[in-house]
């Protein structure tokens, strides 16, 4: 098996999720996973895990949630799986804060990913790729109107957004 890059969405971001990093990294090895460690207070994780990785993700999702009494769902991606979404983003970097990188849970439908792209974001522009959301920011992620409760409901399934320069942080810690 080898190492993953496992996200947790929106925890650490407004005080209402708080999730520790290093009890995190206690979670996942007493679930089994090897080689633990984090980076950044807001959910990125790397690990080994002990068998299959969306069974380790789902069991990550209930411990934290019997820990900790909230919900949050966890996104893995292996670092091959990573460094595609790179080499496949559609839109130019200019400022590494305005382009992210936003893995989903799944493949949304195809229809659901035109009623997405349909909807106007100002001068934001988003394309999805597989179970990956990629999108390029106009004024920035705070002033946009392409929020996460809209992309889930729109996709039907949800996901975690990294901007540019934490995917490749998150790349370069994991290889």
């Amino acid at each position: 098996m080898s190492r993953r890059v496992v996200l947790i969405r929106a925890v650490n971001v407004g005080g209402t999720a708080k999730l520790p990093m290093a009890e995190l990294r206690d979670v996942a090895q007493s679930l089994g996973a090897s080689d633990v460690s984090t980076y950044i207070a807001s959910g990125n994780l790397f690990c080994v895990p002990p068998g299959d990785p969306a069974e380790f993700d789902r069991a990550l999702e209930s411990a934290i949630e019997t820990r900790y009494g909230y919900f949050r769902e966890v996104i893995s991606r292996s670092i091959d799986e990573l460094r595609a979404a790179v080499d496949a983003h559609p839109f130019e970097v200019v400022d590494e804060k305005l382009n992210y990188l936003y893995p989903l849970t799944g493949t949304p439908e195809p229809e659901k990913v035109q009623a997405l792209v349909a909807k106007p974001f100002d001068d934001t522009r988003i394309e999805v790729i597989g179970a990956d959301l990629h999108i390029r920011y106009g004024v920035g992620v705070a002033a946009s109107k392409l929020t996460p409760p809209l992309i889930a409901r729109t996709l039907g399934v949800t996901g975690t957004g990294r901007n540019w320069r934490t995917v490749g942080k998150l790349i370069e810690l994991a290889g």
